[in-house]
């Protein structure tokens, strides 16, 4: 290639009878074994013999120390055009190399690293060359908190790029920095697509017009010519190949600038320099020029191009572009046209790729499509998730390839920190999405990226549906707690004697019985105590009495029973109708804290999912409580999968705490299960992809783009709406019957015989009475005298 290029352009530059009017190139080729250092100071020798001006190559660093003596003695410039790493003393006074100087490409390759702020990184060589241009960015990682792999390639010639293509790693997710300038130059057309991140220099300046012409003559002649090396392009012009011409058009600029300049025999044994050699050379290393690979400069102790520009391209879908400028003193500087692809890259379209996408199967997320037919690929599933995903390749245009995950877990920590299922996939780049109902927490973030929540839930409790209690025939008892019932009897008791006491305390109760008597001296008060125990049961029975209270005192204390009456029956009667119509349920837990202070409920949650992670991590006391009971049974309180949760929440007494959607969804296909308590906690499930992923921007917009449509509510409706429960869709009030309200009866006949044996005392009562009655007139056949010596020393009679 070294040879092409210098006839190239030696015969490009004859051909230009502006650049170099009177004089003409004309040039010696010798080949050599590289590793023959005595041969090429031979053939050198001969050259020099013929009269030359510049010496050219070799391009092997063994033979070149042994050329490069030569020249220092005879005093005849030494022109390279390829990597050399200069010795510390270096005092090749007539050593030129337009190769970028050694620790300026190390200094770029080490701003590339800090622009993209790559913290672990892996340096590939295959020589010690290839290793010392790294040196700068080797040294790094004190500085820098880099980590650092270092690997060498096995010897011999191999394709790195589609070994790495058939590892797998040709994705959006890796990042390959190639330190050679000639990236521009490979084909790299089977990865424009791949959405691999390819980073490299350019020293070419492919934006002068003058280097476009210039590459597009070298092109047609090449595509004339034998084929190029194998990875290259064909007709593509090389750096190795630009700089060897801008080394030439260097010579030729020097010697037309020259004047009076002849050139010499030059014999090596005789050790006589040319003695135009020093102003020849002090012409190059004061001389400025633009040339193919940008400006020149060259040191004028070293000889070495010092001011140089790289161009940062990276690969993109329409082949490389420039995103960045890099320059010995200045450092890095974005293009401006790379800052609008950042900006624009959300809005990148997806065309043309196939995604990856990792899911779980779980009602109504993922199922199995029942079908008669073999189903094949994304056909087999059905379910809120395909239809999630079915919507965004609508929207950004890519196509996906459904796998259920490995090991069918969501993606949890083990106690060595290493992560399994879906977001294990996702870590090693497996699965470009995950679209599952994966929540999004604070751990799994720090390892994969999330979208937007495209669903938002919470932590609750699935457990069976409570049985109903039916009113008992006492139950017209129950609008009022038995200790409001003990209240209002001993507010009636006390009313009754507070009545009772007021009543004789006060004159205005008392009465005469003989209002046709005025003269009589007996008188008479209503409220006796039994009399007062009647007002107040019946003020209480809102039915009243014969007895009303006369003064003042006796009435404020009726008013104020009676307004308490007036509550007491009215609360009663508003709740008489819910307790004796509707179906009681009687929950043996209510809520999280419930579970956490009983022992005789088993409850637990998925292994390894975001629920008992949530417990794992939480700091609260309750769920600690929690945590260490389920922890302490995990053969038994956690589950392999949600399916075998809600098996063992029908079967056995157990709890399961799982998210609000899945125990939604459940219970509307089965009347036997229901939610108890509210949410324990707030999060939503994301769509998972690789840290740092390109799709992650643009499924969150499409994301956005299906909330604000309402897309994601009817989607949720379709997949979560069931047959429901009809006894309670359709609760309508109950007839009551015996069970409801026979105690009403019992009671009135309880009553009824309490009356008949009260009677019946009564009238035995009344008969005994009236025998003593007799039994004393039988003693005292003189009534009147009794009467008489009974009201003796006596003037009021009170009854």
């Amino acid at each position: 290639m070294d040879e092409l290029a210098f006839k190239f352009a030696v015969n490009n530059i004859n051909r230009n009878k502006t650049l170099i009017p009177n004089t003409t190139l004309t040039y010696d080729i010798q080949r050599i074994n590289l590793f023959d250092g005595f041969e090429a100071s031979r053939r050198v020798c001969d050259q020099l013999a013929l009269g030359v001006v510049a010496v050219f190559g070799p391009s092997h660093s063994s033979s070149v120390s042994a050329v490069q003596s030569i020249c220092n003695a005879l005093e005849v410039p030494h022109i390279q055009t390829r990597w050399k790493h200069p010795s510390v003393d270096n005092k090749d006074t007539f050593f030129i190399n337009l190769y970028p100087e050694y620790t300026a490409i190390a200094r770029a390759i080490l701003d590339v690293v800090t622009f993209f702020k790559w913290r672990k990184l892996t340096v590939v060589y295959e020589d010690s060359t290839g290793l010392m241009r790294m040196q700068e960015l080797i040294k790094a990682p004190a500085k820098f908190n880099l980590k650092i792999k270092i690997r060498q390639l096995t010897p011999g010639n191999q394709d790195l790029l589609k070994q790495l293509s058939s590892m797998g790693m040709m994705t959006e997710y890796y990042h390959f920095f190639f330190t050679t300038l000639d990236l521009f130059a490979l084909d790299l057309e089977p990865y424009r697509y791949s959405g691999v991140n390819m980073t490299g220099f350019r020293l070419l300046n492919v934006d002068d017009p003058w280097v476009a012409s210039t590459m597009d003559k070298w092109a047609m002649e090449r595509l004339q010519g034998p084929k190029q090396e194998s990875g290259l392009m064909d007709g593509i012009m090389t750096t190795d190949a630009a700089l060897m011409y801008d080394a030439v058009f260097m010579v030729a600029v020097a010697s037309q600038r020259a004047t009076q300049m002849t050139v010499s025999s030059l014999q090596c044994h005789r050790h006589k320099p040319w003695r135009f050699g020093p102003r020849f050379m002090n012409l190059f290393k004061e001389a400025q020029w633009n040339g193919l690979t940008g400006h020149i400069v060259l040191n004028k102790t070293d000889g070495l191009r010092r001011d140089f520009d790289l161009d940062i391209i990276s690969l993109k879908e329409d082949g490389t572009a420039r995103i960045a400028v890099w320059n010995s003193y200045r450092g890095m500087n974005l293009t401006e046209k790379s800052s609008r692809d950042k900006n624009n890259n959300v809005t990148d379209s997806l065309a043309n790729r196939t995604l990856i996408v990792t899911t779980i199967l779980e009602n109504p997320y993922v199922m199995q499509k029942k079908s008669d037919k073999e189903l094949i690929g994304n056909d087999r599933f059905e379910g809120y998730c395909l239809d999630l995903l079915k919507e965004l390749s609508n929207i950004l245009g890519f196509t996906y390839e459904v796998r259920l995950v490995a090991d069918g877990k969501y993606g949890a920590q083990n106690d060595k920190g290493e992560w399994n299922g879906m977001v294990r996939e996702l870590i090693d780049h497996v699965a470009d999405l995950a679209v599952a109902p994966l929540t999004i927490t604070y751990v799994r973030e720090k390892v994969i990226d999330f979208s937007k929540p495209f669903m938002t839930l919470g932590i609750s409790i699935l457990y069976r549906k409570p049985n109903g209690t039916n009113p008992g025939v006492f139950s017209f008892l129950n609008p009022l707690s038995p200790d409001i019932w003990m209240y209002v009897l001993l507010a009636c008791t006390g009313v009754s004697c507070v009545l009772f006491v007021i009543a004789r305390f006060t004159p205005y109760e008392w009465y005469n019985p003989h209002p046709c008597n005025p003269s009589s001296t007996l008188i008479q008060n209503n409220f006796t105590l039994l009399n007062s125990f009647w007002f107040g049961v019946g003020a209480l029975m809102r039915q009243g009495s014969e007895l009303m209270p006369k003064a003042l005192s006796t009435r404020i204390v009726g008013g104020i029973w009676w307004f308490f009456t007036l509550i007491i029956i009215s609360s009663y009667t508003a709740n008489l109708a819910a307790f004796l119509t509707v179906e009681r349920m009687d929950a043996p837990i209510d809520s999280a804290d419930d579970l956490a202070k009983q022992t005789r409920i088993e409850y637990g949650a998925v292994r390894d999912g975001s629920t008992m992670t949530f417990f794992k991590k939480s700091k609260i006391s309750t769920y600690e409580k929690m945590w260490a009971f389920m922890s302490s049974r995990k053969n038994t309180a956690l589950v392999k999968n949600n399916r075998e949760g809600i098996t063992r929440v029908l079967t056995t007494d157990y709890a399961m705490l799982m998210e609000s959607t899945s125990i939604e969804y459940i219970s509307q296909r089965n009347c036997n299960l229901t939610q108890i308590g509210g949410l324990i906690d707030s999060k939503g499930y994301g769509v998972g992809t690789p840290i740092g992923s390109p799709y992650r921007d643009k499924v969150t917009i499409a994301i956005l783009q299906l909330q604000e449509e309402g897309k994601l509510h009817m989607m949720k409706e379709k997949w979560w709406r069931g047959n429901g429960c009809p006894e309670e869709d359709n609760k309508e009030a109950n007839a009551l019957g015996v069970e409801n309200i026979g105690g009403i009866f019992i009671v009135l006949a309880a009553g009824l015989v309490l009356s008949v044996f009260v009677a019946i005392g009564e009238f035995i009562y009344k008969a005994r009475r009236n025998a003593d009655i007799e039994e004393v007139k039988q003693e005292h056949p003189f009534p009147h005298c009794y009467q008489r010596r009974c009201c003796e020393g006596k003037t009021i009679t009170f009854t």
